[in-house]
């Protein structure tokens, strides 16, 4: 996947308070904190703050807290949901949007606190219910996690 360049034209940046306009998560399970792009049925980019409060550090594993993989995942298929109710507005309202299938993912670096991770999305093939998004996770630049989502909308 080839990186995204944040654009200066027509960025959408979204807080914690508009991201749950998007998507039903709240504490503790919502896993992004700021939208710094949107472009619609593109792409998204999103950011996760991992701080040492974070629930799961407490038996993951203590003494040397490691975010698990399954929880970056979770974040990308936030980013995913909000991603495509904004896409498709109109179409998507009142519907929720599940994760139904994973593909390709690769964990490459343990993620722990005071990492920012920046979470791309990119939009694959869409025949709704049906989303198919590739994406990648970095902190500081390298990359984490990377991997395909397909989300459906119900």
């Amino acid at each position: 996947m080839e990186a995204m360049q944040v654009r200066e034209t027509d960025p959408v940046v979204m807080d914690i308070l508009e991201i749950q306009r998007w998507i039903p998560h709240r504490y503790p399970f919502l896993l992004i904190d700021r939208v710094l792009d949107i472009v619609p049925n593109v792409h998204i980019i999103s950011v996760k703050n991992v701080t040492a409060n974070e629930d799961f550090f407490q038996g993951h594993f203590p003494g040397q807290p490691v975010m698990p993989g399954v929880l970056i995942m979770e974040a990308m298929a936030q980013t995913a949901a909000v991603f495509a109710r904004y896409s498709e507005e109109v179409l998507l309202t009142g519907k929720t949007f599940y994760l139904v299938g994973a593909d390709g993912f690769k964990w490459k670096k343990q993620v722990v606190p005071g990492d920012q991770l920046r979470i791309v999305m990119k939009s694959v093939k869409k025949r709704n219910p049906l989303w198919i998004m590739d994406g990648e996770v970095s902190v500081d630049g390298k990359i984490v996690a990377s991997g395909t989502l397909t989300a459906a909308a119900a």
